[in-house]
C-alpha cells in the first residue's frame, strides 16, 4: 500500500509489459527502495539518485496522485505555524519558498496575500492560550496587533536571502480601494508575500525526470503497490497485470504520507505514527470573484477561527480549505456540507458576490500527512516532520525508515534530510547538492518580459511565437523537447477539434510521460480537468487520442472510459458519460 488516492483507477488488465516495471523485474535489487510516489517520496528518489546510489521508486496509483494532488497550490511560510510555536519549521518554509521562487520559476510564482482585519485588539488574550495548549477554544478572531505581530515575526525569517517583499498594513479607505469587494467594516489589510505553485502534478513530474536523467541506478513504475514482505524481499504487485514479484534492498523508505501506518503493516510491521486531517477545496468559474482577488490570495480568519484562502489561479478561483478527522482508510472526498461552508466564507468576506453550486468546475479533497495528535485541535496539530527507524519484519538485515509528516514547501529540504539519513545507514555520503540545483523545466526559464520574449524567439522557428509562448508557460524549458516531439509529428500534427490550444503531437507526448490511465492525461499531465475544460466533448477526443498513442484495444479504451468517468464523478463532481458513439480510434 502505498500513497494514493482512487482516483487514478486500477484494474487487471493482463498481457501488457510496461517497460518500467518490466525493468524492474529483469533486476529487483537495489541500494534503497523508495515505497510512495509522493511530492516527499519522489523528492527522496531524486536526491538520491543524484548521489549515484541504486535506488527504485514504486507507487500504487499515478505520481503524486495522493495528498500531493490535494494540496491548496501553495508554497508558503506558513505565518500560523508562529502560533503554534513552530519556529524551526517556518524559518525553513520561508527559506524553501524563497529558493523554490529560483529552482523552479516555471511553476512557482509569486503570490502577494492580504489578510483583511475587522478589529484592532481582538484576539490578544486567547492568542497565548492557544499558544501555550494548543486547543481552539472559543473561535476570537484576531486583530490588529495580534497580526502586525506575526507578520513582523514572520518577515524576520526572510532576512537570509529573502527577496520578497515586506508585509504592509493600510487601513480602511486604502484597503476598499484595492480591494472593493470587501466587506465594508474591514478596519484594515496587511499584505505579505507568499508563492502558488501552478501545477504541482508536473512539478512532480519534473522530479522524476530528473531522477531518471541521472543514469540506469534510477529506476521507477507507478501502479505498482507493496504489499508484504518475504524475508529480506518486499513483495510488490502491478496492479495492471495483477502479477506480483519481489525486490530486495537495503534500506526500504516509506514515504507513503497518510497511509504510512497502513503500508508498515502491510509489511508486517505494527505502527502508529499517523494521525492525518481531511482538507477539501472547490476551483470555481466566477469573475466577479476573480477579479474581487485582484491578483491575489485573501487568507483570513473565518467565523469558526479556522484560516482559510480564496484565491486566484489557473484563470479560476480555488477557495479552501477544511480540516477534518479522517480514516486514511476511506477515500476522501468533498462533502456537500464542505462546499456550503466554502460559501459561507467567500460570503464571511465579500458579501455581496454570489457563488453557487454550477459554478463549481472542478472539487478535491485529500488527507494531510500528520502525525497523531490525541485531543490536539486539528488546527493545531504540528506540520513538522520527523523520520522514523522502524523494523523491517521478518528482517534483521534490511533497515526501514517510515516518513511521518511532511508538506508541498519543504519537499526539498525534507529529501535532503531523509536522502542524508538513507546515505548514513548504507555507510555513504552526500556528494551533490541539491540546494542551488534547478528542477526540470526551470533550468534557464527566463525571467521578466524581455527575457521571455528572447527565449520565444529563439525557439519559434517550427512553430511560431504564439504556441511557442503557451509551451513555455505549460512546461517551462522543457518546453523545447515538446516542440521537437512536435515536429517529428510533422503534417499529422493538428489543433484538437473541441480543445484547439492543445495539439494532437502534444497529447501524444503527454501520454509517454509514464501516462497509463485516461485519468492521469486529464487529472496531472495537464490542467484540463483542474480548470473545468473537460466537456464530455473534450474526453471523447482525448480518449481516441490516448488510444491511438498507447496502441489500447477498444476493451482496453472502454475500461479507461468507464474508469475515468466513475472516478472524475466520485472524486471531483465532473459529470460525463463513459459510453459514446463519437469515440473511434482504439487497436482492435
Amino acid at each position: 500500500m502505498s500513497s494514493s488516492t482512487n482516483d487514478s483507477g486500477t484494474g487487471s488488465i493482463s498481457a501488457e509489459v510496461r517497460p518500467d516495471v518490466d525493468a524492474i523485474r529483469q533486476n529487483p535489487r537495489a541500494q534503497v527502495l523508495v515505497v510512495g510516489g509522493g511530492i516527499n517520496g519522489i523528492g527522496t528518489f531524486r536526491d538520491l539518485a543524484l548521489q549515484g546510489v541504486e535506488v527504485i521508486l514504486v507507487e500504487r496509483g499515478d505520481y503524486a496522485s495522493g495528498a500531493s494532488a490535494a494540496s491548496s497550490h501553495m508554497i508558503h511560510g506558513g505565518v500560523r505555524y508562529l502560533e503554534n510555536g513552530e519556529f524551526r519549521l517556518v524559518r525553513e518554509s520561508v527559506q524553501e519558498r524563497n529558493r523554490l521562487l529560483r529552482l523552479a520559476p516555471h511553476y512557482v510564482k509569486p503570490l502577494p496575500t492580504t489578510i483583511p482585519i475587522f478589529s484592532t485588539f481582538s484576539g490578544i488574550l486567547s492568542a497565548p492560550l492557544r499558544f501555550l495548549t494548543h486547543k481552539q477554544g472559543k473561535a476570537k478572531e484576531r486583530g490588529a496587533l495580534l497580526i502586525k505581530v506575526g507578520l513582523m515575526g514572520y518577515d524576520s525569517f526572510s532576512r537570509d536571502g529573502g527577496n520578497v517583499p515586506r508585509h504592509k498594513f493600510v487601513g480602511r479607505k486604502k484597503s476598499l480601494q484595492k480591494l472593493p469587494k470587501l466587506r465594508p467594516d474591514v478596519k484594515y489589510t496587511a499584505t505579505y508575500y507568499d508563492a502558488a505553485v501552478e501545477n504541482p502534478e508536473r512539478l512532480a513530474l519534473d522530479l522524476v525526470q530528473d531522477a531518471l536523467a541521472t543514469g540506469p541506478h534510477a529506476r521507477t513504475a507507478n501502479y505498482v503497490e507493496a504489499i508484504g514482505s518475504n524475508g529480506d524481499a518486499v513483495v510488490l504487485r502491478d496492479t495492471l497485470s495483477g502479477e506480483t514479484f519481489e525486490v530486495t534492498a537495503d534500506v526500504v523508505v516509506n514515504t507513503t504520507g497518510p497511509w504510512t501506518d497502513l503500508t508498515n503493516a502491510a509489511l508486517g510491521e505494527q505502527t502508529h505514527y499517523m494521525g492525518g486531517t481531511k482538507g477539501s477545496h472547490i476551483v470555481l468559474d466566477n469573475k466577479e470573484l476573480y477579479d474581487a482577488c485582484a491578483g491575489g490570495e485573501v487568507f483570513f480568519e473565518n467565523n469558526d477561527g479556522r484560516i482559510v484562502l480564496i484565491y486566484p489561479l489557473n484563470g479560476r478561483v480555488l477557495v479552501g480549505t477544511t480540516d477534518l478527522e479522517a480514516d486514511p482508510a476511506e477515500p476522501a472526498v468533498c462533502t456537500e456540507a464542505e462546499v456550503d461552508y466554502f460559501f459561507e466564507l467567500v460570503d464571511h468576506v465579500f458579501p455581496t458576490i454570489k457563488v453557487d453550486r454550477p459554478q463549481i468546475v472542478y472539487r478535491y479533497s485529500g488527507i494531510r500527512p500528520l502525525p497523531g495528535h490525541g485531543d490536539t485541535a486539528p488546527g493545531f496539530v504540528s506540520r513538522d516532520y520527523r523520520i522514523e527507524q522502524t523494523p523491517f519484519a521478518k528482517s534483521s538485515r534490511v533497515k526501514q525508515l517510515s516518513l511521518v509528516g511532511g508538506k508541498w514547501t519543504t519537499f526539498r529540504a525534507l529529501s535532503e534530510h531523509l536522502a542524508n539519513d538513507t546515505l548514513a545507514l548504507l555507510g555513504r555520503t552526500r556528494t551533490v547538492s541539491t540546494t542551488d540545483l534547478a528542477i526540470g523545466g526551470g533550468v534557464d526559464f527566463p525571467q521578466g518580459a524581455s527575457a521571455t520574449t528572447t527565449w520565444v524567439k529563439a525557439h519559434a522557428a517550427d512553430l511560431g511565437e504564439a504556441r511557442t509562448r503557451v509551451l513555455l508557460g505549460r512546461y517551462g524549458t522543457n518546453a523545447v523537447k515538446v516542440i521537437a516531439h512536435i515536429v517529428a509529428a510533422e503534417e499529422t500534427d493538428k489543433p484538437l477539434d473541441t480543445l484547439p490550444g492543445y495539439s494532437t503531437a502534444e497529447i501524444d507526448y503527454l501520454m509517454g510521460e509514464h501516462t497509463v490511465h485516461l485519468s492521469d492525461l486529464v487529472l496531472r499531465r495537464s490542467i484540463i480537468a483542474f480548470v473545468g475544460g473537460l466537456t464530455q466533448e473534450v474526453f471523447d477526443e482525448l480518449s481516441t487520442l490516448a488510444a491511438r498513442s498507447q496502441g489500447w484495444s477498444d476493451a482496453r479504451l472502454a475500461s479507461e472510459r468507464e474508469q475515468a468517468v466513475s472516478n472524475l464523478r466520485f472524486f471531483h463532481g465532473i459529470v460525463l458519460e463513459a459510453a459514446s458513439t463519437t469515440v473511434a480510434g482504439a487497436v482492435n
